[in-house]
């Protein structure tokens, strides 16, 4: 088996019946429980958890600490999702993983974040990583990530309407499945505000878990230096790694440092293609085209989405501020030309007829929807 084949298969994994812990702790007994050889900071939340972890990874490595960071989804890797303070995973492994999982007889069969879970805890362990930041999937209480047993902080981002079906179709039942996930006297972060920060209060009281709610003018939540990561939507997700450093015990240096050399690819990422400036971000809930919108006054607007998602609320914030659009499929399993028209099935078909028109009024090109869209088109940008 050769690494593209071990990909293709995990990929295919469905998860089959309800969601829950149960297959990952079952894949976790079977590989030795490597999930208790380090801990970890549990990162939560509707949007802003794969930033938080970028700055965290950051202070990690200014600190010369050995370090785990686990992220989704990949822009154009598998292998981008799970990283350490020697790179990400080798292929090798991924392969060596994939032939015992296959030659398993499971219970239930794991699903594809099962997998992936469980080889990064894995991974984890043999690289002997002194501290890990864990984002989780979808959800909390329920997310396989919750199958960590030794986490020292949490940080709840943000709750917002994205994975209503899957989270119990309210605000407040999603923002209790992430709440969920909240430990036993265990310190929590959050940018929480509304329904959401109501019921991180009520379950953190219940628990024992001091809650630190974000607040720009509270000393734990200061700012040491400029945050490398571009959007004044950036500045929260920016302040709570801090504070989250801050109580983990962190130096300032490495603070400052890890907020200057964070790093997340195709977060409102920006490219200049034949003179014209072009921005990528995964932007796939009305909060987040929200925010998004918020850095423009005007753009020629590249969009896909996937079912599921609520393509109207992302498309009310995006379409007032778009000099004109091209619908686009985001990859496979993707919204096809239902989303409207013009449509192009090639990403990169839809970029190039953006720009002919952006070549034209200078306005920049925003492609967005989806992180695998991003992905697609950041290939092509970086030629690859």
């Amino acid at each position: 088996m050769v690494y593209r084949e071990a990909t293709e298969w995990l990929f295919a994994q469905r998860r089959q019946g309800e969601r829950g812990t149960g297959r990952v702790r079952t894949l976790l007994e079977r590989l030795g429980h490597p999930e208790a050889a380090f801990p970890a900071v549990h990162v939560l939340g509707t949007n802003g958890k794969g930033s938080v972890v970028a700055y965290l990874e950051a202070a990690f490595r200014a600190a010369g600490l050995p370090h785990g960071a686990y992220t989704s989804p990949h822009l154009q890797d598998f292998r981008e999702r799970i990283r350490t303070h020697l790179g990400l995973i080798p292929e090798e492994e991924v392969v060596a993983f994939v032939a015992w999982a296959k030659g398993e007889a499971w219970p239930e069969p794991p699903g594809f974040f099962d997998l992936a879970t469980a080889l990064a805890f894995q991974h984890f362990q043999k690289r002997g990583v002194a501290l890990a930041a864990v984002e989780a999937g979808v959800g909390g209480e329920k997310d396989a990530t919750n199958a960590l047993p030794r986490v020292v902080l949490t940080v709840l981002t943000h709750v917002g309407e994205d994975h209503l079906e899957a989270l119990g179709g309210s605000l407040e039942a999603v923002a209790r499945e992430k709440a969920g996930a909240f430990r036993e006297g265990v310190p929590v972060v959050t940018g929480a505000a509304g329904v959401g920060l109501r019921v991180a209060r009520q379950v953190a009281a219940a628990r024992g878990s001091p809650l630190y709610v974000l607040d720009p003018e509270d000393p734990l939540f200061a700012l040491p230096a400029p945050p490398a990561l571009k959007g004044a939507f950036q500045e929260p997700n920016a302040r709570l790694a801090a504070a989250a450093l801050r109580l983990l015990g962190f130096p300032e240096e490495a603070i400052a440092q890890g907020l200057r050399e964070a790093r997340h690819p195709g977060r409102l990422e920006r490219f200049l293609l034949e003179g014209v400036e072009v921005y990528l971000d995964g932007a796939h809930n009305p909060p987040a085209a929200q925010a998004l919108a918020r850095e423009f006054s005007a753009y020629h607007l590249v969009f896909g989405a996937f079912p599921r998602k609520d393509v109207k609320g992302v498309l009310a914030h995006l379409l007032p501020k778009a000099q004109s659009v091209r619908y686009t499929r985001a990859g496979e399993g993707a919204l096809g030309r239902e989303l409207g028209e013009p449509f192009f099935a090639d990403p990169w078909e839809a970029l190039e007829d953006a720009l002919r028109l952006a070549r034209e009024d200078g306005a920049p090109v925003l492609a967005t929807g989806s992180l695998y869209l991003v992905g697609a088109l950041r290939r092509g940008l970086l030629g690859g």
